[in-house]
């Protein structure tokens, strides 16, 4: 069986590259998928890309990903510390979930503390910018191998 894994982004990650380069990194959307796409590549793993800025749409991205993907790394963003929708949806899924954040939520504000994901993630993957998003890969591949 292949290994195919489900890469999601949720609110304003569209705007990577410009939208506080000092906290995210300057790197684009487009900049992470490049690199995700070589390292699956080298892993031998297929990967499929989804961004929204709209809770529903992340929801029906992983309803759809049942049957299609055998794995998920998520970048919830802002939804990460609001969302029961989004953790009832991974919940439903029952797919590995690797939670990923450019940032390190827990050094900044304290409301970026609590995260409605991390207690179904197979692991959390915060303050490593981009690498972070090849971290989790990596790790899903291993672990669907």
């Amino acid at each position: 069986m292949a290994v195919n894994i489900l890469v999601l982004n949720g609110p304003n990650l569209n705007l990577l590259g410009t939208r506080e380069p000092e906290v995210y990194g300057s790197q684009t959307l487009a900049d992470i998928e490049a690199l995700v796409r070589r390292r699956a590549e080298e892993l031998g793993v297929g990967v499929g890309f989804f961004q929204s800025n709209w809770e529903g749409a992340l929801v029906d991205e992983l309803h759809k990903a049942r049957g299609e993907y055998q794995g998920v790394v998520i970048n919830p963003a802002g939804l990460t510390h609001t969302s029961v929708v989004l953790h009832d949806a991974l919940k439903a899924i029952d797919l590995p979930v690797v939670e990923v954040h450019l940032s390190n939520p827990h050094a900044r504000e304290e409301f970026r503390h609590r995260s409605f994901v991390s207690p179904l993630a197979t692991a959390v993957i915060a303050g490593a910018g981009a690498r972070g998003y090849e971290f989790a890969v990596e790790l899903l591949a291993d672990r669907l191998a």
